[in-house]
């Protein structure tokens, strides 16, 4: 596979953006390697419903969405006005830049509308409103709603009274399943047989991931929604500090499904075997932020194995060395930017107007 970097091809502008550096992931590929009709009937149940966790999303789900994003990526959508009419509302109890923005970016080029809460500080929640009346008032206000909220349980709670379509953001430590649904386009993007179910096994990766899936929410809904590809995984390590960093139900959940996950603490003794290392350092514990150890950082001199590439839902600090910004083991940056177009297929998707638009045959 010829990988192609970012700042070496990219003239601009053209029929999407892209990402500035690291390797430049060609959406046709994708439909190319899997050129069937896309399943309009599986996207079109998707119609008014709620993605609060991985297990709304199917592999065969996942494929379907990332072949519309793809075709997304390579449309000029906005004369269709998908999203003309419908009112979106983005409610961040939490801080957030690339989800918020991205979030919000994707149903602005679909021409809809947006009503944003910033700062939930400056909501009713600072007068001891609950997040069940908070839901009851939404119902009146938009179409869709997107949380981010620091507590697990804030999507149980809103979804008492919330009739809307509710995706989930983020959640405490719970989960972030549109994360996890750009990771995977994302490597799909740039490996496309990983959705061929007969995958030979010189085609499997040994997966590494650096972080900890019991209080990264990344990491976590990463794993889970990887479970549905399990078959395209040959291995599966974890990287981190601790000595059991599932909890019992996330590791109870991956040794059902067969997947045997190795875990170790020192980075430099696996990292030559990883095709694919998905990192994350920011952990919420206990209500606060807390980052991994400065061992676990990655720099240009990291003996990492040739054709590796690097994930990272960012924002990043000192775990991953912008020196690999340059070379073609960033994928992250092509990671971010294919969050755009992912987000826009579920919004079409569950505001039920894929009929505004003309799919490829």
């Amino acid at each position: 596979m010829v990988i192609e970097l970012a700042k070496d091809i990219y003239s601009g502008p053209g029929p999407y953006k892209v990402n500035s550096r690291g390797i430049l992931l060609d959406p046709q590929r994708l439909l190319d390697a899997h050129p069937s009709r896309l399943d309009r009937r599986l996207l079109e149940g998707l119609h008014h419903q709620s993605v609060v966790t991985v297990d709304a999303l199917s592999r065969r789900s996942v494929l379907e969405l990332s072949r519309f994003a793809a075709q997304l990526e390579l449309t000029e959508v906005s004369a269709h006005h998908p999203l003309d009419g419908k009112l979106v509302i983005t409610a961040f109890f939490e801080a957030s830049t690339r989800t918020r923005l991205s979030f919000e970016a994707a149903v602005l080029r679909l021409d809809g509308k947006v009503v944003s809460v910033q700062d939930g500080r400056m909501t009713g929640v600072a007068k001891g409103e609950s997040l069940a009346d908070i839901g009851e008032m939404f119902n009146t206000y938009g179409d869709l709603v997107i949380m981010r909220h620091t507590d697990t349980d804030a999507m149980d709670r809103i979804r008492r009274n919330l009739q809307l379509p509710l995706i989930n953001a983020g959640n405490g430590t719970g989960e972030h399943p549109t994360q996890a649904l750009t990771d995977w386009y994302t490597l799909l993007k740039w490996r496309p047989a990983l959705a061929t179910p007969a995958l030979a096994e010189t085609d499997r990766v040994d997966l590494g991931v650096v972080g900890t899936p019991m209080s990264m929410r990344a990491v976590k809904s990463f794993l889970r929604l990887g479970l549905t590809f399990r078959h395209a995984l040959r291995s599966v390590t974890v990287v981190s500090e601790m000595a059991d960093p599932f909890g019992a139900e996330l590791r109870d959940e991956l040794e059902s499904h067969g997947i045997d996950v190795r875990v170790v603490h020192d980075i430099k003794e696996s990292l030559p075997s990883f095709d694919v290392i998905y990192m994350n350092s920011i952990a919420l514990l206990g209500g606060s932020y807390r980052q991994m150890d400065s061992r676990f950082k990655l720099h240009a001199k990291s003996p990492l194995k040739p054709g590796a590439v690097i994930l990272h839902p960012l924002a990043r600090r000192e775990e991953l060395d912008r020196g690999l910004d340059e070379t073609p083991h960033n994928l992250y940056f092509a990671q971010a930017a294919s969050a755009v177009f992912i987000r826009q297929a579920l919004l079409i998707c569950l505001l039920g107007r894929l009929d505004r638009i003309p799919t490829r045959s």
